[in-house]
C-alpha cells in the first residue's frame, strides 16, 4: 500500500542512515539510489558522527558493554544503561547499513584490546547474555570475524521450550520474549551474512514458533498481555522487546526463508496499527534511561521518523500479503 506522499516525504527529510532504508522499502526507488544513499551513512550524519567517536584501540567508550570509568563519571552511578560503549556503537552503525569497510581493521583491534566486563573474557567469544551475544554474533559477521564458535552457543543453550533467557545462568528454565527476540535477530544476521547450518537454522525456527505459538503478545499460561512494555514504542529499541520490534523480526526472516505472513501475527499487527495516529505517524514513547553519544530521534511524543518507518514497513508487509491472498 503506497503512503501518501506528504508522509513519504516526511520520511525521506531525514539523515541518511534512516532515508536509504526509506528508499529502498516505502518508496520503491531502484536500488542505485537506495545504494548511493546509504554509502553516504558512513561519511555524513548519524553513522559519520559515531564513527569518529571510535577510540584507537577500536572500541567506543573504552569499554565492550560498559563504558569504562572516566574521571568525573563513574558509569555505575548513572541512571540507566550507558549506550556508548563498543557492542552498542557496532550495533547502531550495523542497522544504520554503514558498509564494513568503513570500520576496516576494527575486527583485529578489538580481538586484541577489547574484553568483556564479565570475567574479562575475549570479546568475539562473546559471554554469558543471550541479549549481549546476539548482538555480537550480529556484529562479528558484519565484520567478518569467525564467530562460529559463538553462533553454535546459541543451539547448546536454548531453553526446553523453544527460546533463551539471559537468566540461564541464574537457573531459569522458561524463555524470556526479550531474550528470544534479542538472540533470533542475532541468529538471522549471522544466518544472512554466512548461510548458517541446518542447526542453526532449526534452532532460529523453534524460538520463532515461541514466540508465535503466543502472539508475540501473550503468556502461554494464562494468556494475558506478557506485560505492559509489549505495546511500548520507542526508538532505539536497544534491548527491549515490542510488538514491533518482534514483528521487524519476523518480517525479516519471513522475507529470508520465502514464507507469506503467519495468520498468528494479527493480534501483534492490530497492535501496531491501533498506535498509527491519523496522520499516518507514530509517536516516540519513553526511551530506555542512560547516556548516549548524540540523540538520534525526537522527544517522547513527538512523531518519530523511524517508528513510522517501522510501523508503515511492518503493515505494508501484513496488508499486501492479505491482499495477495484474496485474489
Amino acid at each position: 500500500m503506497a503512503l501518501p506522499t506528504a508522509l513519504l516525504d516526511w520520511l525521506l527529510d531525514s539523515d541518511p542512515a534512516l532515508r536509504w532504508q526509506v528508499e529502498r522499502d516505502l518508496a520503491g526507488a531502484p536500488p542505485e539510489v537506495w545504494e548511493a544513499t546509504r554509502a553516504r551513512v558512513a561519511t555524513e550524519g548519524f553513522g559519520a558522527r559515531l564513527l569518529a567517536l571510535q577510540d584507537l584501540d577500536g572500541q567506543w567508550a573504552g569499554g565492550a558493554y560498559f563504558p569504562a570509568a572516566v574521571e568525573g563519571i563513574d558509569p555505575s552511578a548513572e541512571e540507566g544503561q550507558p549506550w556508548v560503549a563498543t557492542t552498542w556503537s557496532l550495533t547502531a552503525l550495523r542497522e544504520w547499513g554503514v558498509d564494513a569497510a568503513a570500520l576496516d581493521g576494527t575486527a583485529e583491534l578489538l580481538a586484541r584490546h577489547c574484553r568483556w566486563e564479565y570475567d574479562d573474557l575475549p570479546y568475539w567469544d562473546g559471554e554469558v547474555d543471550c541479549c549481549i551475544n546476539g548482538q555480537t554474533l550480529a556484529n562479528g559477521a558484519w565484520l567478518g570475524v569467525d564467530v562460529s564458535r559463538l553462533a553454535a552457543w546459541f543451539v547448546e543453550h536454548r531453553q526446553p521450550d523453544g527460546g533463551w533467557n539471559c537468566a540461564w545462568v541464574e537457573g531459569s528454565t522458561r524463555s524470556s520474549f526479550h531474550s528470544t527476540l534479542s538472540s533470533l535477530r542475532g541468529l538471522l544476521a549471522y544466518e544472512v551474512a554466512t548461510g548458517g547450518t541446518d542447526a542453526l537454522r532449526a534452532a532460529r525456527h523453534a524460538g520463532e514458533q515461541y514466540l508465535l505459538e503466543r502472539r508475540l503478545l501473550y503468556t502461554a499460561s494464562t494468556g494475558e498481555l506478557v506485560g505492559p512494555w509489549v505495546t511500548r514504542f520507542a526508538y532505539p529499541f536497544r534491548w527491549a522487546y515490542s510488538a514491533l520490534r518482534a514483528l521487524d523480526h519476523v518480517r525479516a526472516a519471513a522475507l529470508h526463508d520465502g514464507v507469506p505472513p503467519d495468520p498468528r501475527l494479527a493480534d501483534a499487527v492490530d497492535v501496531v496499527r491501533a498506535a498509527r495516529q491519523a496522520d499516518g505517524t507514530w509517536l516516540q514513547g519513553v526511551v530506555q534511561p542512560g547516556r548516549v553519544w548524540f540523540d538520534v530521534d525526537v522527544p517522547p511524543g513527538e512523531p518519530s521518523r523511524w517508528l513510522t518507518f517501522f510501523g508503515s514497513r511492518v503493515l505494508a508487509w501484513w496488508d499486501e500479503a492479505r491482499v495477495d491472498e484474496s485474489r
